[in-house]
Order: C-alpha cells, then sequence, then structure tokens
C-alpha cells in the first residue's frame, strides 16, 4: 500500500509542468488556467513577482513589484500590484497600492496609491494618490491629489489639488488648486486657484483666482481676481478685478481699476482708467472715471475726464477734450462731433 501511494505521488509531481530553472508553476493547458511565475502567456490567472518576459495576459495578472526596465507585455483585464504593477500596454483595470504604469499606454479604470503614470496614452478613469502623469496624453476622467499632467493633450475631466497642465491642448472641465494651463489651446471650463493660461487661445469659461491669460484669443467668459490678459483678442465678457488688457478687445470688458486695449469695439466699464493706445480705435461705449482714447473714438464715453484724438460720437463729463485734425476743443458737461 505505501509503494503504491508513493508512485501515486510521484506521478502527480511529473504531470505538473513545473520547471525548478524558470520557477514556474504552470497549471495551464493550452495556455489557459493559472501560472505562478514568469509565464510569457496566459489566459486566465496569472501570479508572479516581477515580470520580465511578460508577452500577454488574457484575464487577471498579479504582481508583487514593477516590472524589469523596459516594460513589456500586454494585459487585458486585470493588472493587480503589490504594491505596484506595470506592462508595455494595459487594457481593463489596474490598481496599484503604490503605482500603476505602462511605456505604451493604459486604458479602463486605474487606481494607484502615489500615482498612475504612462510613456504613451492614459485613456479612461485615472485616480492618482499623488498625481496621474503621462507622456503623450489623457482622455477620460483624471485625479490627482497633487495634479494631472501630460506631455501632449488632456481632454475630459482633470481636477489636480495642485494644478492641471498639458504639453498640448487641454479641453474639457479642468481644476487644479493653483492653476490650470496649457501649451496649446484651453478648450471648456477651466478653473485655477492662481490662474489660468494657455499658451494658443482659452475659449469658454476661464476663472484664475489671480487671473487669466493667453497667448492668442481669448473668447467667452474670463474671470481673473486680479485680471484678464491676452496676447491676441479678448472676445465675449471678461472681469478683471484689476484690469482686463489685450491689443483688441471685443464684448464686455470690466476691470476694478482699468482696461486697455488697441482695437476696442465693446462696451467698457471701470471705476479707473479707460485707455486706447496710441493710433488705435474705439467703439462702443465707455464708463470709466477717465477715458483717455489716444485714437479715434466711435461712440459714447462717460466720465470725470474724457480725451479722445479724434472724436465721431460723444463724449459726457466734467471735463470733455478732443483733438478732430488739430483743431481742440474743450467743453464742459457735452461735447459732440
Amino acid at each position: 500500500m505505501r509503494i503504491c501511494r508513493t508512485r501515486a505521488a510521484s506521478f502527480l509531481f511529473l504531470a505538473l509542468p513545473f520547471s525548478l530553472g524558470a520557477q514556474i508553476i504552470d497549471l495551464t493547458i493550452n495556455n489557459t488556467g493559472l501560472a505562478i511565475g514568469d509565464k510569457p502567456r496566459v489566459n486566465g490567472v496569472r501570479i508572479n513577482f516581477r515580470d520580465r518576459h511578460l508577452d500577454r495576459v488574457n484575464g487577471v495578472n498579479i504582481t508583487v513589484w514593477s516590472p524589469y526596465e523596459p516594460p513589456s507585455g500586454v494585459v487585458s483585464g486585470f493588472a493587480i500590484g503589490l504594491p505596484a504593477t506595470g506592462a508595455k500596454t494595459i487594457t481593463g483595470v489596474s490598481l496599484g497600492l503604490l503605482g500603476v504604469g505602462a511605456q505604451n499606454t493604459v486604458s479602463g479604470i486605474s487606481i494607484g496609491g502615489a500615482g498612475v503614470g504612462s510613456g504613451g496614452q492614459l485613456h479612461g478613469i485615472m485616480l492618482g494618490g499623488v498625481g496621474v502623469g503621462s507622456g503623450g496624453g489623457i482622455t477620460g476622467l483624471s485625479l490627482g491629489l497633487i495634479g494631472v499632467g501630460s506631455g501632449g493633450s488632456i481632454r475630459g475631466i482633470q481636477i489636480g489639488g495642485i494644478g492641471v497642465g498639458g504639453g498640448g491642448e487641454l479641453s474639457g472641465i479642468s481644476i487644479g488648486g493653483i492653476g490650470a494651463g496649457g501649451a496649446g489651446d484651453v478648450k471648456g471650463l477651466a478653473i485655477g486657484g492662481i490662474g489660468v493660461g494657455g499658451g494658443g487661445s482659452i475659449s469658454g469659461i476661464g476663472i484664475g483666482g489671480i487671473g487669466v491669460g493667453s497667448g492668442g484669443d481669448v473668447t467667452g467668459l474670463m474671470l481673473g481676481g486680479i485680471g484678464v490678459g491676452s496676447g491676441g483678442t479678448v472676445r465675449g465678457i471678461a472681469l478683471g478685478g484689476a484690469g482686463v488688457g489685450a491689443p483688441r478687445i471685443s464684448g464686455l470688458a470690466i476691470g476694478g481699476l482699468g482696461v486697455s486695449g488697441l482695437d476696442v469695439h465693446a462696451i467698457v466699464l471701470t471705476a479707473g482708467y479707460f485707455k486706447i493706445q496710441d493710433r488705435g480705435r474705439f467703439e462702443g461705449g465707455a464708463l470709466a472715471a477717465v477715458n483717455r482714447i489716444q485714437g479715434a473714438q466711435h461712440g459714447l464715453t462717460i466720465g470725470v475726464f474724457n480725451y479722445a484724438q479724434t472724436l465721431h460720437g460723444a463724449q459726457i463729463g466734467l471735463i470733455n477734450v478732443s483733438d478732430n485734425g488739430g483743431a481742440r476743443r474743450i467743453l464742459p458737461l457735452l461735447s459732440v462731433r
């Protein structure tokens, strides 16, 4: 009886595709089933300490540590790391106590205690205890306690405790505790505790605790605690606690201390100083303590002191000065030319 038991145990042992050299316990049939160790391909459940030879897992891949560099393989299904997980490409649900990372793309739902990152693209829902980052681009919902950043474009909903920043376009809903900005265009709703900025244009709604500014055009509703500024055109409604300034302004501009531009087609309201720069043009209406139009005025200005280099409209104020064709006129209360 003892001999039979020994032979049976030996048979079961030899029946297992067990390789001590490769440190793999392979319980799969045609790569389907359970494998423990660095088996390259598994359809089912694969458990390994640290991946080096990963090719593809369809199912569940559980690792203790992040993969050797460079990461290899594709995981479709669940990638679980204790404390970190990674691969070349991950699609599905990925969880890492410390983090989740991929060389190319992470798609699906990813949660990393420290962060979620990819050298390429991130697509889906990404939650990083510290942050979410990508070298390529981010699309979907991204939440990072410190921040969300990408070397490429960011699209969707992104919330960063400190900030949100993209090397390309930033579009959707972007909220940064300190700021939100992109090297390209910013589109949608952007809120920054300090400010919102774009290397290109900003369109939609921009709210900055200190200000909203862009190297290009600004279009929509812009609210800046100190100011709103643009290297191009401010178009829509712009409200700056201190002021609004741009070469071109169109729509409604409200500045606590002042508004300045070269070509302004707008309603301007400020408690301080409204200025049109040399050889500029103003069309619309302005209410300010001082209106100084160092160009052509087509419309109405109301203030304590009004000046127009060339007046084609009306001035209402305590002192009204216009220099049409070098013929200076100084009138109290009302001047029409």
